[in-house]
């Protein structure tokens, strides 16, 4: 009796644990498969990051380290010298670097509101209707950003020079004379440049996603009493919120690189130098002075600077976001 029983028992206890690796073995087939294909479809970007970021950054991390060096008074044959932290030394407190820093940030307080608020200001009268032809009207602002950043700075320098601007000449008909070049104008002189290539763009980016907001929100707006200006500043704005940060984060690292405007300006004006900027401090220290260690150095302080604006951005945002929700 008792052999008989176990034998009867042992099978039914294991058939549960044969259907259950049955069971788990296409779960598991299912999961590889979808990590598989994740792993091809983000290969290519970590590629790129690594290719176009990482090895680079980390190639001028490394040459911040060395410098060339000619013993012997500068006639003897040149030599690599490990410097440490030397070049990081050199260009903290070299004054042209640090005032380069101070016109990048002036030149940010001034062309970072006027591009984000008038991007969306453009946006909200496009999609209010108010403009008429929107399509033209979108195709036109948008066209200037097509036109290469040096095209554009070459085609406002001609605009910008006294003797061959029509500008100039027609302000002088009415007996006003204006220095696009001069000491007050030049920074806003480039900070125009920049919104003319940059602004349809950024405007494009706000209406589309003013086109994703809800309708009914909007009609509900308007049965409130809601009128036009209170509906895009109260409503409209506010629905759009991420993009506004995410156009004034993308707008803060390119300003931070600021060099094709200024670099093409100062062919004809004395008030920008060749350390105008963080990038042509860069571009000066590499190619006029053969400094590459030097350039490499001030290459990473940039960029430490970039990531470290980034992140505030970033964090000031998920803060504000929080303290929002929390009101809610």
């Amino acid at each position: 009796m008792t052999s008989t029983t176990t034998a009867t028992v042992a099978p039914r206890a294991g058939r549960p644990a044969a259907a259950g690796t049955a069971q788990a073995r296409p779960g598991r087939t299912a999961q590889r498969r979808r990590l598989g294909a994740a792993g091809v479809l983000m290969t290519p970007f970590f590629v790129l990051l690594l290719t176009v970021f990482l090895i680079p950054v980390g190639t001028a991390v490394w040459l911040s380290f060395f410098s060339d060096d000619q013993p012997g008074l500068g006639f003897g044959p040149e030599r690599t010298v490990f410097v440490g932290l030397r070049g990081y030394t050199a260009v903290l407190t070299d004054p042209t670097f640090l005032g380069g820093l101070g016109v990048v940030a002036l030149y940010c307080l001034i062309y970072i509101p006027l591009m984000v608020f008038g991007a969306l200001a453009l946006a909200l009268l496009l999609d209010a209707g108010v403009v008429r032809l929107r399509a033209t009207a979108q195709l036109a602002l948008f066209l200037p950003h097509a036109v290469p950043g040096i095209i554009a700075a070459i085609i406002w320098l001609y605009l910008y020079t006294p003797g061959l601007s029509p500008v100039i000449e027609l302000l002088g008909t009415m007996d006003v004379t204006v220095d696009f070049l001069g000491v007050h104008t030049v920074l806003p002189s480039i900070v125009n440049i920049a919104l003319w290539s940059n602004l349809g763009y950024n405007m494009v980016v706000f209406y589309a996603a003013l086109q994703a907001v809800p309708r009914e929100v909007l009609e509900a707006a308007v049965v409130d009493g809601a009128g036009p200006v209170r509906t895009a500043l109260r409503v409209k704005a506010p629905l759009v919120r991420s993009s506004v940060v995410m156009v004034a984060m993308f707008t803060l690292i390119f300003a931070l690189q600021l060099f094709t405007e200024p670099m093409l300006l100062g062919q004809s004006t004395p008030m920008i130098n060749s350390r105008f900027s963080p990038s042509m401090y860069i571009y000066d220290a590499a190619f006029t002075r053969n400094n590459y260690g030097l350039a490499a150095a001030a290459s990473v302080v940039l960029l430490v600077c970039t990531i470290a604006l980034s992140y505030g951005v970033t964090r000031w945002t998920n803060r504000a976001d929080a303290a929002q929700e929390e009101t809610r």
